[in-house]
């Protein structure tokens, strides 16, 4: 039998044993009622192993969360820059299905920061919880890039685009900004910010509809509390013993570790190809540390 073959085999045993070991997926805190605790740590982007937050990576955790009795709510642990609004949605969606299903509420507790699509997945909980000096908001869009002609120009670099539709190719860095492409991307941008502010009052209807709070700014967690987009300054541990009582347990899901099925899917494809994902998931896996730090950078004081 080819090494390929015996590995496909061996993938789902070994990753169930892993699991069983660790208690993924199962119920083990019967002696009392709970409080789900979901980290949302990072920035929201697709791709990543297991190191952005996505809704495949979120998932494992949410399905485990769904395993649990004796729920008596769900606490959300939010770190995170923002990203992805597509992601944003995604995830925020699955949690209030999970919710709704279970019939427990949703508490959000902001840690450093939950801005953009951190404040999105903060805004599927009934309660946002805060510090005093948590960044939270960005309730805005943005896209950013580079633009290189007169770089190329002097390297003697000529460009050559062929496109099939005069608006395909609009934003190329390497040519000059293309008027179609900047009313391009503002009508993208006005209408996911819309969609945006739209889930926001929907989360918050009591919310005021000021435009200084839609138009992207930041606020420190006290001033979050004063204007509206969060509720109180709290902690998951003390907050939610007081709503539930000391005796509460917080339990975590557990799932197998990050990676573990990207290992044993590049396994089944032999050692070369094993050898050469590895490379590359180091160089993505540097990347994505990369992006998070600078993205989570904007937002930090020191």
């Amino acid at each position: 039998m080819a090494l390929k073959d015996i590995l496909e085999k061996l993938t789902p045993v070994l990753i169930e044993q892993v699991m069983k070991q660790q208690g993924a997926g199962k119920d083990t805190n019967k002696e009392g009622a709970k409080v789900a605790v979901l980290k949302l740590h990072g920035v929201i982007a697709t791709g990543g192993r297991g190191q952005n937050l996505n809704i495949d990576s979120v998932k494992p955790k949410i399905d485990a969360i769904a395993k649990m009795s004796d729920l008596k709510a769900i606490a959300l642990d939010i770190n995170s820059p923002g990203g992805s609004p597509v992601q944003s949605r995604l995830i925020a969606s699955a949690i209030q299905k999970l919710a709704t299903e279970k019939k427990v509420p949703v508490y959000a507790f902001v840690q450093d920061v939950a801005a953009s699509g951190g404040y999105w997945l903060a805004c599927a909980a009934k309660e946002i919880y805060v510090q005093p000096e948590s960044i939270v908001g960005s309730i805005g869009v943005v896209s950013a890039g580079f633009g290189f002609p007169k770089l190329i120009e002097k390297l003697g670099v000529e460009r050559r685009v062929h496109t099939a539709g005069k608006s395909k190719v609009t934003m190329d860095p390497f040519q000059e900004e293309n008027p179609i492409g900047v009313e391009q991307g503002n009508k993208l941008r006005a209408a996911i910010h819309d969609n945006f502010i739209a889930w926001v009052q929907s989360s918050r209807p009591n919310l005021s509809t000021t435009e200084e709070l839609f138009d992207g700014s930041i606020w420190t967690g006290s001033d979050a509390l004063k204007n509206g987009i969060a509720d109180a300054i709290g902690d998951i541990d003390t907050t939610m013993k007081a709503k539930f009582g000391n005796g509460i347990i917080f339990a975590k899901p557990v799932t197998a570790p990050a990676g573990l099925q990207d290992l044993f899917g590049m396994m089944a494809e032999g050692v070369t190809t094993f050898g050469n994902a590895i490379g590359e998931g180091a160089v993505n896996a540097a990347a994505n540390r990369a992006e998070n730090e600078v993205t989570t950078q904007q937002y930090r004081f020191k």
